[in-house]
């Protein structure tokens, strides 16, 4: 987490064209009461205009981390997570890839374009909140991230 950061609420972008999936992870975030500011936008064209602040994004914060899925209208998940990893300054964001995808291939796929994991949505709603729990409390409670 960025020094300057302590205490204010995390910053959060979710790449996600399911609105019932953004629902869950808005209600999971809520019904743990973590701190945090939850953005989501519908494929990877908004994706690239939120993280450059272009646009109607012009005044979006920097998130402090990205989850990211796989399949989306326009520019898909993988082409977002290569332009993420290449550009300097948003390549340190921690991209937790969140997708129902479980092949091989979409997995090797994203760590080969540098993703920092890879979790397969589950079809329970309870395992749902449950991983959106732990995805917050690891990569913003436990892990240091570099400063924006």
């Amino acid at each position: 987490m960025n020094p300057t950061k302590i205490g204010s609420p995390i910053e959060i972008l979710m790449v996600e064209d399911n609105p019932g999936d953004v629902r869950l992870v808005r209600e999971a975030l809520k019904e743990y009461k973590l701190r945090n500011n939850l953005h989501a936008v519908v494929d990877g064209v908004e994706a690239m205009a939120f993280l450059r602040q272009k646009g109607q994004y012009a005044g979006a914060s920097r998130p402090d981390l990205i989850l990211l899925d796989l399949n989306l209208p326009q520019k898909d998940g993988r082409e977002v997570l290569a332009e993420i990893k290449s550009d300097p300054d948003l390549r340190r964001i921690p991209v937790v890839v969140l997708t129902s995808s479980q092949a091989e291939q979409d997995i090797l796929k994203a760590y080969d374009l540098h993703a920092n994991c890879y979790i397969t949505k589950p079809v329970d709603l309870d395992r749902f909140v449950e991983i959106v729990r732990a995805i917050d409390e690891f990569w913003l409670a436990i892990v240091k991230l570099p400063p924006a």
